[in-house]
């Protein structure tokens, strides 16, 4: 991660708290079914008139109030797994004024452990519903909420601020907690095209910003996510004029939501999808040495050592200092020179060892050689004595 991208400003109330990428598609609202019938009843069973209108009125009207008194006394088990739960304190405008997922929503929001000691209390904090800008809890909950209702969430701490917990509010690790929810607006999002610049350059950052949240608490997809809504933000046609400095600065952003992507994309082994970010990256900006060195090691992790090594050599040359490519480097140099020597171990054993076999040969040759020469020499001292004896025999004679 950039070290300038990771650190983390506190949420304040107006800044959206992220959090779910948990798109569930199940939809959580009850239709009410009335009963319809199309055929009238017999004449004898039609009588009563208003006084049966009126006893029917009263009846339903007894019926939505027990509903609504359950509503209030019941506990709601978001997931059915007993871990995110809502209560209805006050009840809102109806199910027809729940939020969209999409919209921009307003909330009062007080944080609380669950044995009530006070953690923080936000006043009118926005956030996009579904868009991982809040907690879990609070995305996946506030989507069931009707407008100007008030209720009481219960949390485990997987859907809140996890294992790692927070400093800012201060959260301690695996800390379950309780959420006093007041939403107060929803409103639809505002069309990007039609942004100033200058607001499409905060919003982008932000959303940059809530993944380097997810990615230092380990929610690598979480991350991806954001990154991937900064990436379309960036992206967008302007229907507004924009000046060089403003694409400049948001061509700055993308670059580093391809290069963060990379890094989400890395921890999660998604290896083709990594390289096709660090590519991205380096289409816009040749010499960005983050993206250079998240693809030397995705290359070294697909087994591509010499492109690897290539790649490494490059952002090394840019930045020699840098000691985080130099170890990278000689670790990889090491790696592909190991794979090399077992590579050519394995083509030896493959081909029974040619250098012994011709050793072998070029011994057996000699030994051959050797012995032609020595049938030679005694052939030729044999017709040597034979021609000695023939001329001492002669000279007797």
């Amino acid at each position: 991660m950039d070290a300038s991208d990771g650190h983390e400003n506190a949420p304040s109330a107006k800044k959206s708290g992220k959090t779910s990428l948990l798109d569930s598609g199940e939809d959580f609202e009850v239709l009410d079914e009335e009963d319809i019938d199309d055929d009238l009843p017999p004449l004898e069973d039609a009588g009563g008139g208003d006084g049966d209108k009126a006893e029917n009125g009263e009846k339903k009207n007894a019926d939505e109030e027990s509903e609504a008194s359950e509503q209030l006394d019941e506990w709601l088990d978001v997931l059915g797994n007993d871990q995110l739960k809502k209560k209805v304190l006050e009840a809102g405008k109806g199910r027809g004024s729940r939020p969209q997922k999409g919209q921009n929503v307003e909330i009062n929001l007080k944080t609380s452990l669950m044995d009530g000691t006070l953690v923080e209390e936000q006043h009118n904090l926005s956030f996009t519903l579904g868009d991982g800008d809040i907690t879990q809890a609070l995305d996946l909950t506030v989507q069931l909420m009707e407008m100007g209702e008030k209720a009481l969430i219960h949390t485990d701490a997987k859907y809140a601020y996890g294992a790692r917990g927070s400093l800012e509010p201060e959260v301690p690790p695996n800390t379950p907690l309780s959420l006093e929810v007041e939403l107060l607006e929803a409103t639809d999002v505002p069309d990007v095209e039609l942004m100033l610049p200058s607001q499409r350059i905060a919003l982008a950052i932000r959303k940059r910003e809530r993944g380097n949240v997810h990615y230092q608490r380990a929610d690598y997809a979480f991350a991806v996510n954001s990154y991937s809504i900064a990436l379309q933000i960036t992206d967008s046609n302007s229907k507004v004029d924009i000046s060089p400095e403003e694409e400049e600065e948001l061509l700055d952003v993308k670059v580093k939501c391809l290069n963060n992507m990379a890094a989400s994309q890395l921890k999660l082994d998604h290896y083709d999808a990594a390289l096709k970010s660090c590519v991205s990256a380096l289409a816009h900006q040749p010499d960005n040495i983050k993206a250079l060195f998240r693809m030397g090691k995705v290359l070294a992790l697909q087994g591509e050592y010499t492109e690897a090594i290539q790649t490494l050599r490059k952002a090394l040359k840019l930045e020699p200092s840098n000691k985080t490519i130099h170890a990278e480097l000689s670790k990889l140099v090491k790696k592909h020179s190991e794979q090399r020597g077992a590579e050519q171990a394995m083509y030896k054993k493959m081909l029974g060892n040619p250098t012994s076999s011709s050793g072998i040969q070029k011994s057996r040759a000699k030994s051959s050689w050797g012995l032609s020469w020595k049938w030679l020499f005694g052939a030729t001292a044999v017709a040597i004595g034979g021609v000695a004896l023939s001329v001492v025999i002669a000279a007797r004679n």
